[in-house]
């Protein structure tokens, strides 16, 4: 089910469509089982401005290439970190770039996760509705205030149930939910329990993603001994997932696994009939180009005639991708050299 419901998505690219990945890399507070490349706004808080300042910069000369080259833009995803850590403004000015700067006549998703519930405000959900975002996440990973706490998140579940409503208020009518199995403290019975809770919600797409303990992560260093996580429960939160779900009219679209995770399982991603991410197909399978921008993104240009991927890769920090952005922004050059070698 879940490859026919791929195969249908990945017919949607052509030999010069691409995908915009937009990095917001800073985050509230930095959870335990994290090992993404971002940086807690407390800390980085004086580089954010001149960031988005860059960011914009960047955009800018992307959509120029892409014009240049004839591209056409079927998704826009702005990921990180958690972009809703910025202002409104700040949001606003970001996005605005992206709308006046490329052609989104043909683009089927403009998603922005809103990760965090305790970053989502009515005055940023307006300004992500008004800048064309069509999807957003609000990622609750767990309904238990104990295991957010041992997690190190910084929100409740009231949040959660908070920013939904609020999303719901303001328009948004496609939204979803990631949740984790296999986190410390939970059970079986309290993932379900979060689980019936999310689905009672009615997001548009749930994502169920099992825990993968990565090396560098706070869960993996914690000196009174690494969190190993327990693979037969986590196996059981899934099996009550897959079924909960398909019982509920969800269907799998999605499903990749990554390095150290938990019973060596697997992410799914679900939706409802016609709200599938295009933009999660696209990156997992690498089956069209994805054009990135800003701190640790990685361009993949892809070659549809022999399946050959060139990547691009920013500067990994923002004080990096900062001090040395014209040397960065140099290496944009290299979409233009890898379209006009497919010309030859």
């Amino acid at each position: 089910m879940t490859s026919q419901n791929q195969k249908e998505i990945l017919s949607i690219p052509s030999p010069r469509s691409f995908s915009l990945y937009i990095s917001v890399p800073f985050c509230p507070t930095r959870c335990a089982y994290c090992s993404f490349v971002s940086t807690t706004v407390e800390k980085a808080f004086r580089l954010v401005p001149d960031y988005v300042k860059l960011l914009c910069e960047e955009l800018r000369r992307t959509a120029e290439l892409a014009a240049e080259l004839g591209l056409i833009c079927h998704s826009v995803y702005v990921g990180g970190g958690t972009p809703t850590t910025l202002s409104a403004e700040q949001l606003r000015l970001v996005l605005d770039t992206v709308g006046d700067s490329f052609d989104l006549s043909r683009c089927r998703e403009f998603t922005v996760e809103a990760g965090r519930p305790d970053t989502v405000t009515e005055e940023k959900l307006r300004a992500l509705l008004e800048s064309g975002t069509t999807r957003i996440s609000i990622n609750p990973q767990t309904l238990n205030d104990e295991v957010l706490r041992a997690i190190g998140r910084a929100h409740t579940t009231e949040q959660t149930y908070d920013a939904y409503a609020l999303a719901r208020k303001c328009g948004f009518g496609n939204i979803n939910m990631d949740l984790i199995a296999g986190l410390p403290k939970d059970s079986t019975e309290s993932f379900r329990k979060t689980l019936d809770g999310v689905v009672k919600l009615g997001p548009e797409n749930i994502t169920v993603h099992t825990l993968a303990l990565k090396r560098a992560a706070k869960l993996s260093l914690d000196p009174s001994g690494p969190y190993s996580g327990d693979a037969k429960t986590a196996q059981n939160m899934l099996t009550y997932a897959d079924s909960a779900l398909l019982k509920s009219g969800y269907l799998p679209y999605y499903l990749y696994r990554q390095s150290r995770m938990v019973g060596n399982l697997e992410n799914t991603g679900w939706s409802k009939t016609g709200f599938e991410g295009y933009y999660n197909v696209f990156i997992m399978e690498e089956k069209e180009t994805i054009l990135a921008c800003g701190a640790g993104a990685v361009s993949k240009l892809f070659d549809p005639l022999s399946d050959r991927l060139e990547r691009i890769f920013n500067f990994k920090y923002p004080y990096e991708y900062i001090s040395r952005f014209s040397e960065m922004l140099t290496r944009k050059d290299r979409v233009k050299e890898f379209y006009d070698g497919l010309a030859d």
